[in-house]
């Protein structure tokens, strides 16, 4: 059986999607294939590295790259992890399913952190809450996209 092909895409690349990415080839390897890029790469975060390892995932050699550097990859899905990425997200092939899960912005929410251990407490809120939502694939996608057909087929 082949793999499923998901993009997460985030604005920077920096954070969300490459945890994303990290939590989906440790934890969904052996049926789903996944990439992340971003709509204003701004390399890889040091702290959503650093929160990834405390669990077991490394993600230091993973790298941040603008959605145009895949060229003309196909994907079974893409997934928006931010509101801008939603907005700003580039037209896919009718096949591929694009769906919005959001989640917070740790850098954001760290910006008026006290102490490093209370910026990583958002790192590490936000790295198990991808984590809940990478465990449920590839169904919840299934079912993501079927919900969002209904709405746009509902009179």
């Amino acid at each position: 059986m082949e793999k499923l092909r998901i993009l997460y895409l985030c604005t920077g690349n920096s954070c969300r999607s490459q945890m994303a990415e990290g939590w989906t080839r440790h934890l969904k390897g052996d049926v789903m294939n996944a990439w992340s890029a971003g709509v204003e790469p701004h390399g890889v975060d040091p702290r959503a590295v650093k929160a990834m390892a405390e669990a077991g995932v490394n993600i230091s050699r993973q790298t941040s790259k603008h959605i145009d550097t895949l060229g003309d990859m196909e994907f079974d899905f893409v997934v928006t992890l931010c509101g801008h990425a939603q907005q700003s997200c580039p037209v896919f092939p009718a096949k591929t399913r694009v769906l919005h899960v959001g989640f917070d912005d740790p850098p954001m929410l760290a910006a008026g952190s006290r102490s490093e251990e209370e910026a990583m407490a958002h790192y590490r809120r936000v790295r198990d809450e991808i984590k809940a939502f990478v465990e449920r694939l590839p169904q919840i996608l299934m079912e993501e996209n079927e919900s969002s057909e209904q709405r746009r087929t509902a009179p």
